[in-house]
């Protein structure tokens, strides 16, 4: 039987996911669950990230024991995978002692083979992206990949030397087209990051304790990506001195499904580290994109983040999954709204196919007693029904083994119109009226009832509850992979059920009234979390700074740069050019016009060949960053006291 090896990225434990996270759990589920229906045998590994000084840091304010906060994180995590029907074969916590073990003889190995060495780390750390930057990576400022403010940081500690792998990657990730998944993601990294030249990696830190120990230098702690990564080969039994059953089995994975965001950890950190190892790279790393609410992405601080639990709680498991699998595209960020899940719900799940399988069983009960009748009454329509259920499964694997799978959904759905097309056409009301057309009319929901066999069938592995209970209704067997593109498996005399609506339309006013009430009602006041104050300061270093107000004139992104935003500032009677690394949360559309406050006296610096003469001043909130303007529309050129 052939293995099939696929992970998501192990859920980082500083708060509860909403759905945006939680949507790439339901992605993989069901990219697992296809795999077995075709006769793979399949290890889906999921699990939290327990370490780090983003978790030391907030425990810490919390007044309990990292332990205790991420204990308590972890089992939210696992317990939204359980509601959300996540068939997951392990779930693989970094405070697992025998990961813990592990990452220690990894490190040791690589260390041992001269691949990490000991010297001192100066330079700029971002806390919440674990991530250190060299002053030149640094994006006005602040973090290049998420655009907070770093921190100066200066210690002993050991590093791997990531160049020595450069071209061996390069090599691989030119000979092997599909390794990074989709085209665009692969570009990013080869010419953002591999391209200008890898610098060795910090993998250790001294400065906080929570993280694994470095076991022959107990001062350190390993770098939480490091520890992070290392989950997809411990999980099966790695060790450097040993190698589990699991690992031999499974090992290398056939997918990392993973976020954008992290890809440069998976497909640069990742495999050099396997290289180093050696061992074999897995086959693919997909970096889905993201779940937007409307144009924005989720965040406390907005108070625009959704929860599965909530979505669950009123619309069902299987609707959720459905929303998050077929609004999904493959490469672009896609979006959600409770205005467009209620739409989606009364119009593919309600209308569509509950109203199929609901019209079809209800109509056997009321002519043949329930009993399904033979099928060999040919005629019109049938051939083209047939041709199009048998033919969906062959579509179907063809877009799952590109991973795209809200496409391989539109294919279920071409079957499930055509079927409710194929009622229409042969009006099984006005047949029954006629009882020379008895015959015609059992083959008819014969029919029917046989295309929603193979539906069912071909929906399992995104709505099991779904179909689960259309399988109930219909008396429906043989939902196998052998059977999926076959028609006239279905036996005559089978009984079917009673007609319950598997989907009940939603009044849509109605339920976005009591959705508003509801989480109004129910919001409480959260602790927000802040970055820790700075020191202080004399105030003559205060009066120093130069800040003044500037009108946006100009705003456009920078070529070449997923980041930098490039702004024409009136200030007064002149005009200057900033460039600032926000492109991720702001659009150039909606900043002009407007007022911002700007440090004016920051020495002059080139980006992407561009001279930037200022610093946009910006307010961090939870996962985002605002521009900060000013109240009135004042006199541009205004200074700051």
């Amino acid at each position: 039987m052939e293995k099939f090896y696929i992970t998501t990225a192990i859920a980082y434990t500083s708060k509860k996911p909403h759905i945006g996270n939680t949507y790439e759990i339901i992605l993989t589920d069901a990219i697992a669950r296809f795999n077995r229906f075709i006769g793979k045998d399949v290890f889906f590994l999921t699990g939290t990230d327990e370490h780090g000084q983003k978790i030391q840091e907030i425990a810490e304010a919390e007044g309990i024991t990292p332990k205790e906060h991420v204990d308590k994180i972890a089992g939210e995590i696992k317990q939204i995978a359980d509601m959300l029907n996540i068939s997951y074969d392990k779930f693989i916590r970094t405070t697992d002692d025998y990961h813990e073990k592990a990452v220690q003889k990894i490190f040791r190995t690589l260390y041992e083979k001269g691949d990490i060495y000991k010297s001192e780390y100066e330079g700029w750390y971002c806390t919440p992206c674990e991530s250190f930057w060299t002053n030149t990576q640094l994006v006005d400022g602040k973090c290049p990949d998420c655009g907070r403010e770093v921190k100066k940081a200066k210690e002993e500690a050991y590093f791997f030397k990531m160049s020595k792998y450069q071209d061996k990657l390069m090599e691989y990730i030119e000979t092997h087209p599909e390794f990074i998944q989709p085209e665009s993601r692969k570009n990013e990294m080869v010419n953002n990051f591999l391209k200008p030249g890898l610098q060795d990696l910090c993998v250790s830190r001294t400065s906080f304790s929570w993280g694994i120990p470095v076991d022959f230098d107990p001062g350190h702690v390993v770098y939480v990506w490091i520890d992070a990564l290392s989950n997809y080969i411990t999980a099966l039994g790695y060790s450097p001195d040993e190698k589990g059953d699991l690992y031999k089995k499974y090992w290398p994975a056939d997918v990392h499904i993973i976020g954008k965001d992290i890809l440069r950890f998976h497909t640069i950190y990742w495999p050099i580290m396997l290289m180093a190892l050696g061992e074999p790279l897995p086959k693919q790393v997909f970096g889905h994109p993201w779940m937007l609410v409307g144009e924005e992405k989720m965040s406390k601080s907005r108070g625009n983040v959704i929860y599965a639990e909530d979505l669950v709680k009123h619309f069902g498991v299987d609707a959720v999954r459905y929303y998050s699998l077929h609004e999904m595209p493959f490469a672009q960020d896609g979006t959600i709204t409770y205005e467009v899940f209620i739409s989606r719900f009364n119009s593919d799940l309600a209308n569509t196919l509950g109203n199929l399988v609901n019209r079809t069983v209800a109509m056997i009960n009321k002519y043949f007693g329930g009993v399904i009748q033979s099928g060999d009454t040919a005629g019109e329509f049938d051939d083209d029904l047939k041709a199009v259920a048998t033919s969906a499964l062959g579509k179907i694997m063809k877009k799952m083994e590109t991973l795209h799978v809200a496409d391989s959904l539109d294919e279920i759905w071409t079957v499930v119109n055509r079927a409710n097309k194929y009622i229409d056409e042969t009006m099984p009301w006005v047949l029954a009226k006629d009882e020379s057309q008895r015959a015609r009319l059992g083959t008819v929901l014969y029919n029917l009832i046989e295309t929603i066999r193979i539906i069912t069938s071909l929906l399992s592995p995104y709505m099991p509850e779904t179909a689960g209970k259309i399988a109930a209704q219909t008396g429906a067997d043989k939902l196998d992979f052998a059977n999926a593109d076959k028609f006239g498996v279905t036996e005559a005399g089978v009984k079917v059920g009673e007609a319950v609506p598997l989907f009940a339309r939603i009044d849509a006013e109605k339920k976005l009234a009591e959705l508003e009430e509801e989480l109004s009602s129910g919001a409480e006041e959260e602790k927000i979390e802040i970055a820790p104050y700075k020191d202080y300061i004399e105030f003559e270093e205060f009066e120093k700074l130069d800040i003044r107000v500037g009108k946006v004139i100009e705003c456009e992104k920078v070529p070449k740069s997923s980041k930098l935003l490039r702004f024409t500032l009136q200030v007064g009677s002149d005009t200057r050019q900033i460039l600032s690394g926000i492109s991720k949360y702001h659009t150039p559309e909606e900043l002009i016009g407007k007022n911002v406050l700007f440090v004016a006296n920051l020495k002059p610096r080139k980006m992407m060949g561009l001279e930037s003469c200022g610093m946009i001043l910006s307010a961090e909130h939870g996962d985002d960053l605002t521009v900060l303007t000013t109240l009135n529309d004042i006199q541009s050129g205004a200074e700051i006291v």
